[in-house]
């Protein structure tokens, strides 16, 4: 075949530093317009993006050439440095790690309704058991004691 063609969606998600509600309800559309700016200067598609004040949900479609790692990477170094510059009075870091999961075309939809209402979900659960239940979900393996640090 002399082409390549892909879809691959990856839902991911990373909190704020210790889960701290550091992203205010005045930052939340412009940290999120620039996480999508930031997704697109990488060659990718920001499908959906949500979160609340200590974390973030990315719907993103990356090129076959491209991987995850390095996309997260560029997104949250990046993003760290663009709220110290136009929020420097904030304390703000991302915590180190990340969940991505994959998401096929045909759920792609109920992915995108998820994220995009993340505010009214997390009346009803916090990050910490979204988390779980997102590793859990996906058959993921994890240490609860390793999970945070």
């Amino acid at each position: 075949m002399p082409h390549t063609y892909s879809k691959l969606l990856t839902h991911l998600v990373w909190s704020t530093k210790d889960r701290l509600d550091y992203i205010a309800p005045e930052m939340l559309a412009d940290l999120h317009g620039y996480l999508g700016g930031i997704v697109r200067a990488e060659h990718g598609t920001a499908v959906a993006i949500g979160g609340t004040s200590d974390h973030v949900h990315l719907l993103i479609e990356l090129h076959a050439d491209h991987n995850v790692a390095d996309c997260v990477r560029v997104v949250k170094t990046n993003s760290s440095r663009w709220v110290h510059d136009k929020w420097p009075d904030r304390n703000f870091a991302w915590q180190p790690g990340y969940g991505a999961f994959a998401v096929s075309a045909s759920n792609a939809e109920r992915v995108i309704h998820y994220i995009r209402t993340q505010e009214e979900h997390h009346r009803r659960m916090n990050y910490h058991d979204e988390f779980v239940a997102l590793l859990q979900h996906h058959g993921i393996a994890f240490d609860e004691r390793y999970l945070w640090t």
